[in-house]
């Protein structure tokens, strides 16, 4: 059972050869422009349209370039179907206009026996973006590696703790944990701008308690507005790394859509980052 792609042709090239040159030049992008990276343990990426947020995304995936995992779990939000819990994929690939991704199904096995949140829905998958628009990057990036792939239903604090835990029990030194989010919506320019600067500054922290927080300043219902509409994912990507012994968030970018658009009146936030362990940390 392969779930096929989706927005192919609309939110990204449907093509493969038209993909491949777009993600290899956002990626080319990068080249330079990096902070000194150890070993990434888990990173933060925006999924919205790739000629708006591919560039932010290449940043975070660029850094698995030189270590490629085995294995990336790629947690996002529900943006079309509202249900309880985290809903794994019932098959066996995703697939792309660049080719098919293999799923772990053994650590997803692992994971729903040691989180009870966490079970196949496949309705949760079929048309959800927020893993699909992370895949054409991976695939390039460390072709090699399968997927755990898991959509949220629940983001509360109860939900991202569970699976959190079940992560860091489960997650290797081949692991890497990805969680897909953009920051906050519709606001004009500048009021985006202030929202997102305090984001930012909670990831920066590495912690994960410290964006939980943050995020709970706000109503459940509203935080995809003010603050991450994967503010849950990305709880749980700092929690799980931070427990595989990430001690440091990167930010590694920070823009908007109307940089691109050039409306700067309702705009959508994206930020990348990298959880990584420090190469002097790797070494001892």
């Amino acid at each position: 059972m392969v779930r096929r792609a989706a927005v192919a042709g609309t939110w990204y090239p449907g093509r493969a050869s038209a993909l491949e040159a777009l993600v290899d030049r956002q990626l080319a992008r990068v080249c330079g422009r990096q902070p000194p990276l150890g070993r990434p343990r888990g990173l933060i990426a925006p999924h919205a349209g790739m000629a708006y947020s591919g560039a932010t995304a290449a940043c975070a995936y660029a850094s698995l370039a030189s270590q490629p995992p085995a294995r990336v779990v790629i947690i996002g939000p529900s943006h079309y179907l509202g249900f309880e819990g985290i809903a794994t994929w019932p098959g066996e690939a995703f697939e792309t206009p660049l080719g098919r991704v293999a799923l772990d199904t053994d650590f997803t096995m692992r994971l729903a026996a040691r989180c009870p949140l966490v079970g196949p829905l496949a309705d949760a998958h079929v048309r959800e973006h927020a893993i699909e628009m992370h895949l054409p990057f991976l695939q390039r990036v460390a072709p090699g590696a399968a997927i755990v792939p898991l959509v949220m239903g629940t983001q509360e604090r109860a939900a991202v703790e569970s699976l959190a835990d079940a992560l860091v029990a489960l997650a290797d030194e081949d692991t890497v944990i990805a969680a897909s989010t953009d920051l906050s919506h519709f606001f004009d320019a500048a009021t985006a701008d202030a929202l997102d600067a305090a984001t930012a500054g909670a990831v920066a922290t590495g912690e994960g308690e410290c964006l939980l927080r943050h995020l709970e300043r706000y109503p459940l219902h509203e935080r995809g507005r003010y603050v991450m509409c994967g503010g849950g994912p990305a709880a749980v990507a700092m929690l799980a790394a931070r427990g595989g012994r990430a001690s440091r968030a990167q930010v590694l970018e920070r823009t908007h859509s109307g940089v691109i658009s050039g409306d700067m009146h309702q705009v959508v936030g994206y930020l990348s980052a990298v959880l990584d362990e420090p190469a002097d940390a790797v070494a001892d």
